[in-house]
């Protein structure tokens, strides 16, 4: 596993941007359609302010005869949820024949089901809490409390659950009583068919960006999230005041570059691209443990990218147009 120091990535001047015509994808019909606005307002904002031509549009009916009668030069998608995530869009637009920012519907599929992408990462040899997925009907037939029982046994307690499928924290709790655990199943069952149950590892709470900017995945400094009632869930990541970041995170050099190594090796293991953000959690040895990888990162005022790219000294908006140059002139 090898990793470029953030202090060491250059954002050279994209070539040509100007003549670029680009299209932000934001809102969608997910739980994270307000989210995804502000990132992709967000995102115009900063590819406008180097000089990108930009528009911001949905991905709504009107979207397919759009890309047909005009198509862009590339997409950047800021849609969270499925809408963005789960690679149906992607596969729209490759059939259409329209470059994207960002990895390809097949590893984006693998990346928005978590125990898949778990699954990847443990064959892999990178660290990732033991976890078990169950589906709401398995749940049902057989037998809640048998099930739950058997769960506290095999994985302990505290429990983190969270959708199978999903993110922004929604339907996510920590359980650490047993008699927490099927309200904590009923709520996410709300969100998703398929809970996801996995051992809760106490320790800092950090994101990794990665991008890939020509020569090769590069994290970004890490970005440690203090959030105010110890949860890092929907409130806390986008209401002022619930969450405090810390950019660069206050960890050890040493801690930093295996932290640093490791998302970079999740980011290749699920064979992204351009860039992604890895959240992990650093126990109190020093040993990150991959949660969960995010292809279409959050990109407002509050999300983990754009600190990071600041932490890197970074022009957000450079970044971006070199990230979307790059998608223009790949193959279609």
């Amino acid at each position: 596993m090898v990793s470029t120091p953030a202090e060491r990535i250059t954002v050279t001047e994209p070539a040509a941007t100007a003549e670029l015509h680009v299209l932000v994808l934001a809102g969608g019909l997910s739980y994270e359609r307000d989210v995804s606005l502000r990132s992709g307002r967000r995102v115009l904002d900063a590819l406008r302010a180097v000089g990108v031509e930009a528009e911001l549009r949905d991905a709504d009916i009107a979207l397919l005869p759009a890309l047909v009668a005009d198509p862009p030069d590339a997409v950047v998608i800021a849609l969270h949820g499925a809408t963005g995530e789960d690679g149906s869009l992607r596969g729209v637009l490759d059939l259409c024949n329209v470059p994207y920012v960002g990895c390809d519907s097949r590893a984006s599929r693998l990346a928005w089901d978590k125990p898949s992408a778990k699954t990847v990462l443990r064959e892999a040899g990178i660290p990732t809490p033991d976890w078990v997925a169950l589906p709401h009907d398995r749940f049902s037939e057989l037998g809640a409390v048998a099930v739950l029982d058997r769960i506290v046994d095999r994985l302990g307690l505290p429990l983190m659950v969270k959708p199978a499928q999903g993110g922004s924290g929604l339907g996510a709790a920590v359980v650490r009583e047993a008699a927490s655990l099927p309200a904590a199943m009923v709520g996410c069952f709300a969100y998703d068919s398929t809970a996801l149950v996995e051992r809760y590892v106490p320790g800092m709470d950090v994101a990794v960006s990665v991008v890939d900017l020509g020569e090769g995945p590069q994290a970004l400094p890490a970005v440690e999230i203090v959030p105010r009632n110890g949860v890092y869930d929907y409130a806390a990541r986008y209401t002022a005041g619930r969450t405090t970041w810390h950019a660069p995170a206050r960890l050890d050099p040493e801690v930093a570059a295996t932290v640093a190594q490791v998302a970079v090796a999740a980011h290749t293991a699920l064979g992204l691209r351009d860039l992604s953000r890895v959240d992990l959690i650093v126990d109190a040895e020093g040993q990150p443990h991959v949660l969960e990888v995010n292809v279409s990162p959050g990109m407002t005022e509050t999300s983990l990218l754009p600190l990071a790219v600041q932490a890197a000294g970074l022009d957000f908006g450079r970044l971006l147009g070199l990230l979307v140059s790059r998608a223009a002139a790949r193959p279609a």
